[in-house]
């Protein structure tokens, strides 16, 4: 029986990835500075496991960016346009992420991987496109932990997975470039198989409806692989839910050990030991990798006893632990006993290994009494059950998520209170967050700045965002809101039943890290948490100006949630807070109300049998928050960076006046789904793609622009950024923002 985990967060215990990637950016530090730095988080994460007891400790999981930009590089996938820049140079690989502004090199496209908030690199796969190794990274990591007296278990996002996340012109050009992709794969694990006798193939595919094109090669592909393996054992890790209708497929394939997720999925279990061959190893992932909360050691016990011999089974993660913060060690902030509730990174390993040696038959009492008594506490403490908000919830009536008229008689009331021009311009809500904004936010938290000083330094933030948005030209402005740390995180700190760590950051994408809320108890709000702040931006303009939320779905998708209520339950509960703070805004005179769900199409299930159930109760809860208004108040929501062919119908249900969507990083090829579905309702596809620090020239806008129109009808078209913009400068704001306006008037003009 062997412990392991399927991957360790990348980031470093303090965030060190981050500033060391910036640093480089700007040009504050060398490569070899960089490698150096990340060669230190590297050896940290392989020191953690190897003291837990962890039998193997991943290797390839580390990243300067994104594991699946790494295969492209490891496989020569460069596009064209970088110039057919060196696979190996960090510079060609940085380029490929963020694009380049001063050749104007757009980026690759971005989007989520599979139901998570992480962000991956799109591989594209081109006419031209030519498979190689071309990078050695993995082999030389293994290296590395070899050397360092570590026992490596290297880890390969799979081809299958791989090819399915691409893209190319047509579906098929990605599928017959599969030949000449497992013949890189062969040499890398021909190579790896010199240094380990196990070899990590990650292919969370198998967990979703299959391609016809796995169901008739993945034999074939497996096959390959594990001749290139020698001696060295091959896992096929299947996570992020039930194998289910490809369970037959998955046991036929030549891998010594299978890997199955038993936290989202512990009903497959049966089914799975049955088929899996008897000769050939299991691996339970039964400690959760998304989630902070500890594991029910006795329970993960008793549900696998017995299964089969314990040569044949091996004990780790669900999937990888990217997904949880690093430490509990460097947390001061949590409750002392709301922190005993929860597992990071670093004791999901502990409790790996604790669940191997109880099922080696090893004494491990005191661990498991520490561990009954943490789950007793949580489940009896008063912080999880509020009555109030659970009777509430049972007197949701149909009536309440319904708005009173049609979208078709709302419009031209809504117009004629706001007249605004055709191809209104807008933003998505933030604006930059200069140093100065969060120096003095900091200083606040800390203690170190007064009310008063506070509120001062906010309101002279929000009135040169409002300056600048006239001065520019937009039609409907907004705050900025300089007062938000984050736009989950904000909302959390202002409701009851959150908690918040202090150093609890995960990766989102790239140097990006946020630092999920952690959903305890049942959720209420106190008082209005925006209202003051858009009432006294709203005082600074005659222009409409929107009151900005985040709203239910996104709130339960970007922090971690209890686990001890339905996820639908949840998340009616924050759309009763929501409602209410929406009723304040309207009452108090906002006219528009965006209620951004840029996690709507995250949170949907990976099999489309079990999509249905999700959208009701996601789309209900959306209604819940906005249908309270009247007609003439205009709802906008957001989504970013989601294929959205499969939800149209359900975007229509949550009948938003306006939606704003990411769209340019993918040249407004999000937008077929709309025209297929014939999209009834207003949408401003995103024309500047703020994840790079390029700025678009106005004819570039105006080109998205015209592609819209192909699809979106003139009079429902919306001008605005692909999301908010927190992380951008003022110089290239203003720029971008300056064009923006410029295409938009240019089109009306014409």
């Amino acid at each position: 029986m062997k412990s392991h985990i399927l991957g360790f967060p990348r980031i470093g215990s303090h965030r060190e990835l981050k500033f060391a990637v910036e640093a480089y950016w700007r040009g504050e530090s060398t490569e070899t500075e960089l490698l150096e730095k990340t060669a230190a988080i590297k050896q940290h994460n392989w020191q953690v496991q190897k003291q837990a007891g962890l039998d193997y400790v991943t290797v390839g999981d580390f990243s300067l960016y994104d594991h699946v930009l790494d295969l492209s590089r490891m496989a020569g996938a460069v596009p064209s346009r970088f110039n057919a820049g060196d696979p190996q140079s960090l510079d060609t690989y940085f380029q490929m992420a963020r694009g380049d502004a001063a050749q104007g090199i757009a980026p690759m496209e971005m989007t989520k991987w599979f139901d998570t908030n992480y962000h991956y690199i799109v591989p594209e796969i081109e006419p031209g496109t030519r498979f190689s190794y071309s990078c050695r990274t993995l082999v030389e990591e293994t290296r590395q932990a070899l050397a360092l007296g570590f026992k490596p278990k290297p880890v390969l996002l799979g081809p299958l997975t791989y090819l399915t996340l691409a893209k190319s012109e047509r579906p098929a050009d990605r599928w017959n470039r599969l030949d000449e992709l497992i013949l890189v794969y062969k040499e890398i694990i021909s190579e790896l198989a010199a240094l380990t006798d196990c070899i990590q193939v990650d292919e969370p595919v198998f967990c979703t409806d299959l391609p016809p094109e796995i169901r008739s090669r993945a034999a074939a592909v497996f096959e390959q692989l594990h001749d290139s393996a020698g001696g060295s054992r091959l896992m096929l890790a299947a996570y992020f839910g039930a194998l289910g209708d490809n369970l037959p497929l998955v046991a036929s394939l030549a891998a010594d050990i299978l890997h199955i997720d038993l936290v989202r999925a512990p009903e497959q279990l049966e089914a799975v030991h049955q088929a899996w061959p008897r000769h050939k190893t299991l691996s339970l992932g039964l400690v959760d990798g998304r989630n902070i909360w500890k594991t029910d050691l006795e329970k993960a016990v008793q549900l696998v006893r017995g299964l089969r011999n314990a040569e044949q089974l091996w004990i780790g993660s669900s999937c990888s632990l990217i997904h949880c913060p690093v430490s509990l060690a460097a947390e001061k902030q949590l409750p002392a006993d709301v922190a005993n509730w929860m597992a990071f990174a670093a004791e999901k390993c502990t409790e790996v290994e604790r669940i191997k040696q109880a099922l080696l038959g090893r004494d491990i009492t005191p661990a498991l009494e520490e561990n009954r008594a943490a789950l007793r506490s949580r489940r009896e403490s008063p912080l999880t059950y509020d009555p109030q908000v659970r009777q509430r919830c049972s007197g949701v009536t149909e009536a309440m998520r319904r708005r009173a008229s049609p979208f078709s008689t709302r419009k031209p009331v809504q117009q004629r209170r706001l007249g605004l021009p055709p191809f209104p311009a807008t933003t998505i809500g933030s604006f930059p967050q200069t140093r100065a904004i969060r120096k003095i936010r900091r200083a606040y938290k800390d203690g170190r700045c007064a009310e008063e000083e506070y509120r001062a330094a906010i309101q002279e933030a929000i009135r040169e965002v409002v300056a600048e948005q006239e001065k520019l030209g937009l039609d409907v402005l907004v705050h900025g809101e300089p007062e938000r740390n984050d736009m989950v995180e904000y909302f959390g700190q202002q409701l009851n039943g959150f908690c918040f760590s202090q150093n609890g950051w995960v990766q989102s994408y790239g140097s990006r890290c946020v630092k999920p809320p952690i959903i305890c108890g049942d959720i209420s709000r106190p008082k209005p948490m925006t209202l003051e702040w858009t009432r006294y931006a709203r005082s600074l303009t005659r222009k409409p100006l929107k009151g900005m939320l985040t709203g239910p779905v996104t709130i339960l998708c970007w922090s971690f949630v209890r686990d001890d209520l339905p996820r639908s339950t949840v998340c009616e509960q924050l759309a009763l807070a929501v409602r209410d703070e929406v009723l304040d805004l309207e009452n108090d005179g906002v006219e528009i109300i965006q209620i951004d769900e840029a996690a709507l199409r995250e949170g949907l299930p990976l099999r489309q049998r079990e999509r249905a159930a999700y959208l009701e109760w996601a789309v209900n809860s959306f209604r819940l928050a906005a249908a309270g208004v009247r007609d003439e108040t205009q709802i906008h929501t957001h989504m970013c960076y989601s294929e959205f062919n499969t939800i149209a119908g359900a975007i229509a249900a949550m009948d938003a006046d306006v939606i704003s969507i990411e769209a340019s990083r993918s040249g407004m090829e999000l937008l077929r789904a709309f025209k297929e579905f014939q999209y009834p309702n207003d949408i401003g596809p995103g024309v500047w793609d703020i994840h790079s620090p390029r700025v678009p020239s106005q004819q570039e806008i105006v080109r998205l622009i015209e592609l819209a129109r192909e699809v979106i009808p003139d009079e429902q078209l919306w001008i605005n950024p692909d999301c908010g913009l927190k992380t951008r400068d003022w110089p290239e704001t203003r720029a971008a923002l300056a064009n923006l306006v410029g295409a938009a008037r240019a089109l009306r003009n014409n």
